[in-house]
C-alpha cells in the first residue's frame, strides 16, 4: 500500500498529470501506518511501530522520488558524461536521500497514534498538519520543495484561490484533509464505513469541481516577445567565436521582427525575452555587448537576457561568475542585472566544497557560481518586472519577494533543454504557474526549448510556443500592482501547520490513555 501511494503521488504530475487522483494518493499510506491500531481495542491494542511506520513512508518517498524525478539520470548520463550504471546510482542515491521526508511523515503519524490506548482519531485529524510540516521542512531544510502536492491542483481556479492567502501549502492541506477522510472511512468499522465514505467522496467531488470553473480572460494590454532559442547544450570547447556570431545574428533576425509586431499591436516601447541559455552569452563579451545594444536599439524594445555576469571579487585573486539576467535598455545602454541567488546544489556549485571534493569530478557540467545578493525587481521606467532564474522557481517565499518589492508581472528565464524528453519541463511549468497563482501576477517564461508560455494570474498558460524548435513568441501581459496576502505576509500557514503539529504530538504524549477511538471493537 506504501508503494502504490507512491505510485499514485507520480501520476498526479506531468507526465501523465492525472490530478484527480490527488485525492487518495495518500490514503494507502496513511492505512498502512495506522491499519493495525484501528482495528485493535483498548484491550488488545497494536501501537504503530515507528520504525516500520518511518519504513513505511521511506518506501512510498524513494517510489515516488524515483517515478517523478527519473529525469536525474538523464541529466547525469546525457550532459554529466557519466555511464549509465553510475548515473542509475547518483539517482538511487537521490531517492534515498529526499525519501528520508516521507519516512519522517510515517513516524510522526505514528508517533500520534502511541498510547496505552488506540490515538487513531486523533492521529488522522493531525496527518495534514505533519504533511505540510514536512513539505516545509523539504522546502527550509533540503532545498528541493519539487512537486509540493498541492501543485497537482494548478488547473483547479476555485481550489487554488486559498494559495493566495496561504501558498501552494493550503492546498496541500486540503489534499491531505481529504486523504485523511478516506482513510478513516477505510479504517472506521463496517457499519459506519458507507455513511463517512459518502461525505468524504461528495466533499471531494465538490472541491475536484472547481476544476471546471472558467473565469474570463484575464485583462492585458501588453505584449512581450518571448524568443526560445533551442540551442543544443555542447561542451565549451565546441563553442567558437563562428558559432557564436552565427548564433547571435539568427536569434537577433526572429527576435526584432517579432518585437516590432508587438509594439505595432500595443505601443512602445517593447520587451523581448531571451532565456537562460546554455550559450556562453559572457556579459563582458564586447560582441555580445554589442549586439545586445543593437537589439534594443533596432526593435526600440527593453531586452532581458541570460547571460553570464563576472565580477572581480573584492580582495581575491580570482574573478566571480554569476548566473545573471541582464536588461538593457531601448537606447541600448546596459540598465541592470539580476543575480541568481540560489544555485543548483551540485549543478552550479558544489556545497561544503572542502567535504565534498570529489564532486566536482562526477560531471563535466558542474560550475562553479557565486550566489546573488538581492531579489530586486528590474526597472523599465513605467513597469517593474520580478526576474527569477530556472530552480528558483520552485520556492514560493522568495518568488513572492519580487512582488513585495514592487514587481508588477514575473520573469522566468530557464534552461529546461537539460531535462530531455521527460516530464519534468511540464511539472517546472506547473510549478510556475503557482507562483503566477499565489501573487496574482502574469508570469513571462522564456525557455532554450520549452515550455515558453505565458501565464496569467488564475495560473492559465494562454500563449504557448512548441517545444524544440527556435521561434518568437508573441505573449499578452500586463501590469498589476496589488499585493495579496501571501506576498505580504509569505509561509504563515506552513509554519502554523509545523507549530500545531509539534504542539498535537507534545499534547498526545501528555494525555495518552486519556481518550479512546470512536470506533473501538468495544
Amino acid at each position: 500500500m506504501a508503494a502504490a501511494s507512491g505510485v499514485l503521488q507520480v501520476l498526479i504530475f506531468p507526465s501523465p498529470s492525472l490530478p484527480l487522483l490527488a485525492w487518495i494518493a495518500l490514503a494507502p499510506l496513511v492505512v498502512a501506518i495506522l491499519g493495525r491500531a484501528a482495528s485493535s481495542s483498548s484491550n488488545n491494542y497494536h501501537a504503530p511501530g515507528l520504525l516500520r511506520s518511518f519504513a513505511l513512508g521511506y518506501v512510498c518517498g524513494v517510489v515516488w522520488y524515483a517515478g517523478s524525478c527519473h529525469w536525474i539520470y538523464h541529466v547525469m548520463n546525457s550532459y554529466g558524461g557519466l555511464q549509465p550504471m553510475v548515473a542509475a546510482l547518483i539517482l538511487l542515491g537521490f531517492c534515498l536521500y529526499l525519501g528520508l521526508y516521507h519516512g519522517l511523515f510515517g513516524l510522526l503519524l505514528a508517533l500520534a497514534a502511541r498510547g496505552r490506548e488506540p490515538h487513531v482519531g486523533r492521529a488522522l485529524l493531525l496527518s495534514p498538519f505533519l504533511w505540510v510540516a514536512v513539505e516545509l521542512a523539504r522546502a527550509r531544510v533540503t532545498g528541493f520543495p519539487w512537486d509540493l502536492l498541492g501543485t497537482s491542483q494548478v488547473s483547479n481556479i476555485a481550489l487554488t484561490r486559498v494559495a493566495t492567502f496561504t501558498g501552494v501549502y493550503g492546498v496541500s492541506f486540503e489534499i491531505a484533509v481529504i486523504n485523511s477522510g478516506f482513510a478513516a472511512a477505510y479504517l472506521v468499522p463496517l457499519r459506519k464505513r458507507g455513511t463517512l465514505l459518502a461525505g468524504v467522496l461528495g466533499v471531494a467531488v465538490l472541491l475536484q469541481a472547481g476544476s471546471l470553473v472558467r473565469p474570463a480572460a484575464a485583462a492585458h494590454d501588453k505584449v512581450a516577445t518571448l524568443v526560445q532559442v533551442d540551442i543544443p547544450i555542447l561542451e565549451e570547447n565546441q563553442w567558437t567565436a563562428a558559432r557564436l556570431r552565427s548564433t547571435l545574428s539568427g536569434l537577433e533576425q526572429i527576435s526584432i521582427p517579432a518585437a516590432r509586431d508587438a509594439e505595432a499591436q500595443h505601443g512602445i516601447p517593447g520587451l523581448i525575452i531571451w532565456p537562460e541559455s546554455p550559450a556562453p552569452f559572457f556579459a563582458p563579451d564586447p560582441a555580445f555587448r554589442s549586439a545586445m545594444s543593437e537589439m534594443a536599439s533596432v526593435s526600440n524594445a527593453y531586452v532581458v537576457v541570460g547571460s553570464l555576469a563576472v565580477n572581480q571579487a573584492a580582495g581575491a585573486d580570482r574573478q566571480q561568475m554569476y548566473n545573471s539576467a541582464a536588461l538593457i535598455a531601448p537606447s541600448g545602454a546596459w540598465a541592470q542585472r539580476y543575480d541568481k541567488i540560489h544555485l543548483v546544489p551540485f549543478g552550479e556549485y558544489v556545497p561544503y566544497r572542502e567535504l565534498f571534493s570529489f564532486a566536482g569530478k562526477l560531471t563535466r557540467e558542474v560550475g562553479d557560481f557565486s550566489a546573488g545578493a538581492e531579489r530586486r525587481p528590474l526597472d523599465l521606467g513605467s513597469e517593474k518586472l520580478g526576474v527569477f532564474i530556472c530552480y528558483e522557481s520552485i520556492f514560493p517565499d522568495e518568488v513572492r519577494q519580487f512582488a513585495r518589492r514592487g514587481a508588477q508581472a514575473f520573469v522566468n528565464i530557464s534552461n529546461d533543454g537539460w531535462f530531455g524528453p521527460t516530464g519534468a519541463p511540464g511539472q517546472h511549468l506547473n510549478m510556475v504557474r503557482m507562483r503566477a497563482i499565489e501573487n496574482r501576477r502574469w508570469v513571462l517564461r522564456s525557455t532554450n526549448t520549452g515550455i515558453t508560455a505565458a501565464v496569467d494570474p488564475f495560473g492559465r498558460v494562454v500563449a504557448r510556443a512548441p517545444s524544440e524548435q527556435r521561434l518568437a513568441l508573441n505573449a499578452p501581459y500586463a501590469e498589476i500592482s496589488s499585493t495579496t496576502f501571501y506576498t505580504r505576509h509569505g509561509d504563515w500557514f506552513a509554519y502554523a501547520c509545523a507549530i500545531i503539529a509539534v504542539a498535537g504530538l507534545v499534547f498526545l504524549h501528555r494525555s495518552r490513555g486519556s481518550g479512546r477511538l470512536i470506533w473501538t471493537k468495544n
